[in-house]
């Protein structure tokens, strides 16, 4: 029977870059191979899993605001994940309402 991996948490910084309108994240998961990273984002939060032979690192957590998953992008360098999201326009999908 195959044993579970001891999970540890990736070390996160997040922060919105105001002046690009994104949201910046800069994930430390040294030792592990571009390959195997697994980062999903929605557009309200991302999900982590970036395996290791000795442990996993593991990450979820919801954004502050809106983003546009489809067009972030991310890099990998010496243990460095950098991902940066587009924020979303906060009135995009918004109805105009008529006035009478």
């Amino acid at each position: 029977m195959a044993e579970d991996k001891l999970k540890m948490a990736a070390d996160v910084c997040s922060y919105v870059n105001e002046d690009e309108h994104r949201i910046q994240l800069e994930i430390c998961v040294p030792g592990v191979k571009k390959q195997a990273i697994n980062l999903k984002i929605r557009d309200d939060s991302y999900s982590l899993f970036a395996p290791r032979d000795d442990f996993d690192y593991v990450s979820a957590a919801a954004f502050c605001c809106p983003v546009d998953s489809k067009k972030a992008k991310a890099s990998y360098k010496d243990g460095m994940l950098k991902v940066t999201v587009p924020l979303r326009d906060p009135m995009e999908g918004a109805h105009v309402v008529k006035i009478h």
